[in-house]
Order: C-alpha cells, then sequence, then structure tokens
C-alpha cells in the first residue's frame, strides 16, 4: 500500500514546489527577454547599432516596431547645415549693405565698416584654429574672402569709377589670388601642429589650416592674364598664347601643389585653358591664307606639345604621361598640317599630315619614357587612321561607282576608267593622292606588326589597305578603260594566288587567305559591272572570270569561294550571251539552266568536301534564276521546273541527299501543275487526282513495310490532297455531278476506313462526307428555317442548351469513348 503523508505535511511541500517552479519561471523570463535583444541587435544595421539610446534598464529604447531609434542626422551634418547656412545669410547681408546701404554712410564710416568687417573676418579664423574649431573657422573665412570681393567692387566704385572694367578686374583677380594665398599660407603656418596621438598615423605633420583659400586663390589665377589680353583689344594670336601661357601656369602649380585640393583645381583650370586655346591655335593654322601667319599659329602648337610633354614627363601616373604625349604629338601634327596646307596644293595636305605623322614614330627609338613613347606613337596612329578615314570616298566610288552601269547596261565603252566609275557618284575633293596615303599606311602597318604578337591582324589591315591603293590608282590616274580592265583582273589574279599561298603556307589558321578570298570576289563583282558599259567587254570579261575562278577550285584553299563564284559568273555569262543573241528571257533560261546541271555534277564528284554545300547552293541560286526568266511563259515555265526536278531528283541519288526526292516531286509535280495551266484546264482534280494516287501507293507500300507507320503519315496527305480543294470547288458548284462523285469517293473512303480501322481515311472521308451532306442540304434547311416563327430558333436552340446542359455529364463521356475508339484506330 502507499504511504501518503498527512495533509498539513502535504500542503508544505506542494507550496515548497509551487515556489521553486516561479523561481524558475522568472530565470527563464529574464534569458528569453535577452535572447529577444541581443537577436534584435544582429539584425539591425550596423549604423544603427550604435546610435542606439540605452535606458536605465539595460535595453535599447524601442518604438512601436521593435527597431532600434537612430538619429536622422549626425552631428557633424548639423554643424556643417548650421555654419553654412549662417555664413550665406552674412554673405548677403554684406552684400545688400555694400549695394544698398552704401551711399547713406561717409567715406569714412565706409571704409571704416567694411575694412573692420574684413579684418574680423580674415583673423577670427586663426584664432578659432587654434582652439580646434576648424569648421567654423572655414565658415568665417568664407566670408572674409567674399568681402574682400566687395572691398574690391567698393574700391572700384569710389576710387576707380572711371577706369576701365575689364581691366580693372583683371588686376582686381590677380591681386585678390595674391591675398587669397597669402592668407591661406599665413593662416595654416599660424596654427600649431596637433599632438602625434590626436593626428593619427597619416596625419604627418600637417598644420590644420584653411582648406579653401589656396585652392580659390588658384582658380581665380587663371584669369587675370585673359582679361587683360581682352581688355587691351589683343588680336586673336595673342589671346591663344595668353591661353596657353596660362595653361603653363597652372601644369606647373599642379605638378608642384602638394595638397589635393590644389592639385585638382590647377589641373581643371590648366586642361580647360589648355583646350581652348589649343583649338583655337588650330583654327588659325588651318584657316591661315597665307604660310606665315599659319607658321605664327603652328608655333603656339608647338608651344602647347613642349608644355604637354614637360608635363608628361613630370607626372608619375603612366597613362596620364601618355594622353599628355598623344596631345603633344597630335598638336605637332596639325600643326605642320597647317603650314604644309596654307604653302602646298590641296592634294598634299593629306600626305603631308601622314609624312609629320611617320615621324613621330621615330621617337620609339629615343630615350624618352615608356609612357611617352607609347603616347607619341598612339598620337601617330591616330593621325594615320584620320588619313585612312579621309579616302574613304574614293575607295568607296571605286567600288561602288561601277554598279550604276546596271542601270544601263552596254550603252558605250568610255573613254577613261574615272568617267565609267564615277559617272553617277561626285568626285572626291583632293583625292589624288589616295592611293598614296593608303599605300603608306598599309607599309607602316606590315612593317610595324611584323615579329609580334599582332603579325596576323597587321597583315590583314595592310593588305585591305594595299588592295584599296591598288584599285584606286586607274581612277586616280584615268587610264585608259581596257586597261583599267586589265588592271582590275590582275588584282584578281594577284589576290587569288596570295589567298592560296598564305592558306598552304600558314602553319596554324589565320584570317589572311579568308580575307583575301573575300577581296577577290569582291574585286571580280566589281570588275562585271564595270565591263557592263561595253558588249564585247561584258562577254570577254565573264568568260575570264569563269575560267579564272573555275581554275583556283583545284586549290585546296580556294576551292570553297571559287566554285560558287565560277558558278556565279558562269550564270551572268549565259544571260549575257542571252542577251547578245537576242533571245527573250524565257529562251535564256534553258542556257542559264546549264549551271544548275553542273553544280550537281560537280556537287557529285565532290561530296563530302568544303566545297560541297557552296556548289549546291550556287546551282539552287542559278536555278532559282532560270525559273524567275521562265515565269512569264507557262509553257516554257513547265520545261524549266522538269529539268529542275530531273537535276534535283540525280542529286536525291546520293546517300546524303535522299531529303532531295521531296524538292524533285515538288518540281515535277509544280512543272504539271504549270503544264495543265497552259492547257487552260480548270478542272481541280486533273492536278490533285495525279499526285493523290502515286501518294497512296506509295503510302500502302510503306506500310507493308513498316507496320508502324500510322494512316496519317501513310495515307493522309494523298487523301487530303484530292477530297479537301474538291470540296471547296463543289461548294460553290451549282451542278449535281461533282457533288455526288465526290460524295460516293467519300463514303468509299470512309467505309475502308472502318474495314480496315484505319483513323485518316476514316476522319477525313466521314468529315468531307458530312459536309458534302449538309451542302446538298443546305436549301431544304434555309426553307424550313424560312417557315419557322421568328421565335422558334432561338426557342430550338434554348431547349438543347438544356439538354446538353442537363446531360452533360454523360456527353463528355461519350465524346470520351469517340476519342478512344478513333485512339485505337491506326
Amino acid at each position: 500500500m502507499t504511504n501518503l503523508p498527512p495533509p498539513a505535511e502535504e500542503l508544505r511541500l506542494l507550496d515548497a514546489e509551487l515556489l521553486q517552479l516561479d523561481l524558475r519561471r522568472a530565470v527563464l523570463l529574464r534569458r528569453r527577454e535577452w535572447l529577444i535583444h541581443t537577436l534584435r541587435a544582429a539584425a539591425a544595421p550596423p549604423s544603427a547599432q550604435g546610435t542606439g539610446t540605452t535606458p536605465v534598464s539595460g535595453r535599447p529604447d524601442t518604438g512601436v516596431s521593435g527597431a532600434v531609434r537612430r538619429p536622422e542626422a549626425t552631428a557633424p551634418g548639423v554643424q556643417n547645415v548650421l555654419l553654412v547656412l549662417g555664413g550665406v545669410l552674412l554673405a548677403v547681408a554684406a552684400i545688400a549693405f555694400t549695394l544698398v546701404s552704401w551711399g547713406h554712410m561717409g567715406i569714412a564710416g565706409r571704409a571704416l565698416v567694411l575694412g573692420a568687417l574684413t579684418v574680423a573676418a580674415l583673423g577670427v579664423p586663426v584664432v578659432l584654429l587654434r582652439r580646434g574649431l576648424r569648421s567654423t573657422a572655414e565658415a568665417v573665412a568664407a566670408l572674409g574672402t567674399i568681402l574682400t570681393v566687395l572691398d574690391s567692387y567698393a574700391l572700384h566704385e569710389v576710387a576707380f569709377a572711371g577706369t576701365d572694367g575689364l581691366g580693372y578686374t583683371a588686376a582686381g583677380s590677380a591681386v585678390l589670388a595674391a591675398v587669397w594665398a597669402v592668407y591661406g599660407v599665413v593662416a595654416g603656418a599660424a596654427v600649431p601642429p596637433a599632438p602625434a596621438a590626436e593626428r593619427g598615423p597619416a596625419a604627418g605633420g600637417a598644420r590644420a589650416g584653411l582648406r579653401h583659400p589656396v585652392p580659390l586663390a588658384v582658380a581665380t589665377a587663371h584669369l587675370p592674364l585673359l582679361l587683360w589680353a581682352l581688355a587691351v583689344g589683343a588680336g586673336p594670336h595673342t589671346v591663344t598664347a595668353v591661353l596657353l601661357l596660362t595653361a603653363a601656369g597652372g601644369a606647373a602649380v599642379a605638378l608642384r601643389a602638394a595638397p589635393a585640393p590644389v592639385r585638382v583645381v590647377a589641373v581643371v583650370g590648366a586642361l580647360g585653358m589648355g583646350v581652348v586655346g589649343v583649338l583655337s591655335a588650330g583654327w588659325l593654322c588651318w584657316s591661315a591664307s597665307d604660310a606665315g601667319a599659319a607658321a605664327r599659329a603652328a608655333a603656339l602648337l608647338v608651344v602647347a606639345a613642349v608644355v604637354a610633354l614637360v608635363a608628361g614627363r613630370s607626372v608619375r601616373d603612366p597613362g596620364t604621361g601618355m594622353g599628355a604625349a598623344l596631345a603633344a604629338g597630335l598638336c605637332l601634327v596639325a600643326g605642320a598640317g597647317g603650314v604644309l596646307r596654307a604653302s602646298l596644293p590641296g592634294e598634299w595636305t593629306v600626305p603631308g599630315c601622314v609624312a609629320c605623322a611617320l615621324a613621330l614614330l621615330a621617337a620609339d627609338r629615343t630615350r624618352l619614357s615608356r609612357p611617352l613613347r607609347r603616347g607619341l606613337v598612339r598620337a601617330s596612329a591616330a593621325v594615320q587612321c584620320c588619313a585612312v578615314l579621309w579616302s574613304v570616298p574614293l575607295v568607296a566610288g571605286t567600288v561602288l561607282g561601277p554598279v550604276t552601269q546596271g542601270a544601263r547596261p552596254w550603252s558605250g565603252a568610255p573613254g577613261d576608267v574615272r568617267d565609267a566609275v564615277f559617272t553617277d557618284v561626285p568626285w572626291p575633293p583632293y583625292a589624288s593622292t589616295g592611293p598614296l596615303v593608303l599605300a603608306a599606311v598599309a607599309a607602316v602597318v606590315l612593317v610595324a606588326g611584323r615579329n609580334t604578337a599582332r603579325s596576323a591582324a597587321s597583315g590583314v589591315v595592310a593588305l585591305v589597305l594595299g588592295w584599296a591603293a591598288v584599285i584606286t590608282v586607274p581612277v586616280v590616274l584615268q587610264l585608259p578603260y581596257p586597261a583599267g580592265l586589265v588592271e582590275q583582273g590582275i588584282v584578281v589574279v594577284a589576290v587569288l594566288g596570295l589567298a592560296e599561298w598564305s592558306g598552304r603556307a600558314g602553319n596554324r589558321p589565320s584570317p589572311l587567305p579568308l580575307t583575301a578570298l573575300l577581296l577577290a570576289l569582291v574585286t571580280s563583282v566589281d570588275l562585271a559591272f564595270l565591263a557592263l558599259a561595253s558588249e564585247s567587254a561584258t562577254i570577254g570579261v565573264l568568260v575570264c572570270l569563269t575560267v579564272l575562278f573555275g581554275a583556283a577550285c583545284r586549290g585546296r584553299v580556294a576551292a570553297p569561294f571559287a566554285a560558287p563564284a565560277a558558278l556565279g559568273h558562269a550564270t551572268a555569262l549565259a544571260c549575257a550571251i542571252g542577251a547578245s543573241a537576242g533571245w527573250r528571257p524565257h529562251d535564256t533560261a534553258l542556257l542559264v539552266l546549264v549551271v544548275p546541271a553542273v553544280a550537281a555534277l560537280v556537287a557529285s564528284r565532290t561530296s563530302g568536301s568544303r566545297a560541297t554545300v557552296p556548289v549546291e547552293v550556287a546551282g539552287a541560286a542559278a536555278g532559282l534564276l532560270a525559273l524567275a526568266l521562265a515565269v512569264t511563259d507557262p509553257p516554257m515555265l513547265a520545261v524549266v521546273l522538269s529539268l529542275c526536278g530531273v537535276f534535283t531528283a540525280g542529286t536525291a541519288l546520293r546517300p546524303e541527299r535522299r531529303a532531295a526526292g521531296y524538292a524533285a516531286a515538288a518540281l515535277f509535280l509544280l512543272a504539271t501543275w504549270v503544264r495543265l495551266t497552259a492547257w487552260e484546264v480548270t478542272t481541280p482534280e486533273a492536278y490533285t487526282l495525279p499526285v493523290t494516287a502515286p501518294a497512296l501507293i506509295v503510302g500502302l507500300l510503306r506500310r507493308r513495310r513498316d507496320t508502324a507507320v500510322s494512316s496519317w503519315t501513310a495515307y493522309g496527305a494523298g487523301l487530303a490532297l484530292t477530297l479537301v480543294p474538291s470540296l471547296l470547288v463543289a461548294w460553290d458548284d451549282r451542278h449535281w455531278l461533282r457533288p455526288l462523285l465526290l460524295g460516293v469517293a467519300a463514303l468509299a473512303v470512309t467505309l475502308a476506313g472502318a474495314r480496315y480501322r484505319l483513323q485518316a481515311p476514316l476522319v477525313v472521308g466521314g468529315g468531307v462526307l458530312a459536309l458534302v451532306t449538309l451542302h446538298e442540304l443546305a436549301p431544304y434547311l434555309v426553307q424550313v428555317v424560312g417557315a419557322l416563327p421568328r421565335w422558334a430558333p432561338p426557342a430550338l436552340a434554348g431547349l438543347v442548351l438544356l439538354a446538353l446542359g442537363a446531360t452533360y455529364e454523360q456527353r463528355l463521356r461519350d465524346a470520351r469513348r469517340l476519342r478512344e475508339a478513333l485512339g485505337r484506330l491506326r
């Protein structure tokens, strides 16, 4: 039996247990509050973790959302806003006093007020800096600098009212710049350096002086010389020289100044003045009417180049030094080019600039630092690129100009090549030295890229530039028309030979052979268009190009490009022969078909090589051209379609081109239809039945060979090809014979599908039979509907909908069963 204590003892034990539970619960609740506070502090942003206020309870003060509160503005930010606002208000008050209340006081009062304010505003910051109040000192010092400007204005109004405003501004800006610079230096020197423990490791021995006076003085120092030159009415050359001199002074300050704000202001001012000065000197040099004026402006550009080189040599950053040298090189070339423009005929300006640019390349052999040498070389490259862009109109006109001969073929051989090329294209000005410029740049690129990592790219660029120089020579020299044709042909031969040689000689893949082949194709097309001016030239050039590219097909490298090019020129030759013989276009189509025949034969002999697909594409293009030529004559179009079908069927005999058999069948079918159209046959069954019967036979044979083939694959296309067009015609047929025969045929197809359990005949035949029956019963249905009252059709429709709704589930089950039954058919 269980030994139970007395009730009093048991009550004492229960009270003790409850007390222990209460103490444990209090400990767990305190632990829970501490964990919640820790998790919230970890989830808060870092900036919020250090700004939350901590009440006496030891937990952060939280709002309604539980997030840690933090101030919306920092103490330094509030201090800066207040100081800036106070300085602005004081400056506005001083300006208002100077401009508005100035006249209400005597001379002594005015001088006393402004002098006292200026001295106080400039002296108080020194005391504030000694006490460590740097932000307040900056605000008061900014007010002092504004007061010095007002003092200058007041001095002009009182003592120098009759002087020129621009000249006084120049002198005043110089004095203010000096005063601000001295004040900034003196104010910084008057402040003792902070202890090392307060400065930190990065402060060094720098004094905590004012920030803005010296940068403001440097910025203002850029104005006096320019304002003085404008005040005395100096000429453009003097003003430009003043701009460059000011830029040189700013560069010197930027190179010597230690504080970063001073360097930034000096660099910005020097760049601004230098850019304006260089642009002004360049405009003066290139717009000068004589060599003397151009030389004076060129001297200014040389000064700018020297300043840029000295600055680039003194900086430590390689990128900045290279940019300075680049600017210096461009200034030197611009100055020399301006002098040449004023001294020599206009055709030699660009070659002269290219010669100066090439002279800059000699800097790569000097003892200059690497950044300076790279900058001068890049300046030379930039000038050469500009020279190449200058020659683009000449090259583009030479290449695209002969295309205009296609609008007036065989209009007569011109006197020279320029008359044939630039008939409808304007001749570019000063373009006679274009080939020389292109050849010089090509030689430089080829020599510079030799034995380097960019030798392949430089070879391609040199090849393109050299090709452009060669093809423009006949146009520039105005060679006779036959000589121009011969020269273009020689270019084609040379570029083809270079492509084959470079492709065989290279140990690794290179873009040079591909570039050469593309240039050969472009030149051959250009030559073909150029020859269109004369009938004999056209046929002779096309024969030569066909033979040339045909011979190039023997090469391993040129074959994929030469073979289709030979076929393309042969196609053009066939058209030219037909036009020369006076044949009509549809008769010429038979001659053009020789090209697809040759293409099919060549493709069969070169099956598997890289030239196979290009040859087949060229043959297909020639076949399409033959079809386009014969489209105006249906009987000839049928013959052309049949011959194309024969060529395609021959291609389909190859194992890897079995799919071409479909195209051959389509061509034969189109040939039959075109022939029936030419015979004015209007019955659609004459077009469809010759296709349906073979299609059904082929489908039957395929199903016998492979029982897994569905009836849609075997019979669907053949049945639809006849039944659907006949149904469309029977829908508008007013006679009874076609609907009757179509219905009987559809019934037979449906019964055959039901007998052999084939899905395609059952669905196609049943659908056509239903539509034919509907078409035949349509007049009677119309009569019945017309005899009914107007309310009958809506009522009938409502009943149908009610019946469908009532038996919706059963209808779905029946439709599902029908679908499953059709799905079981093949």
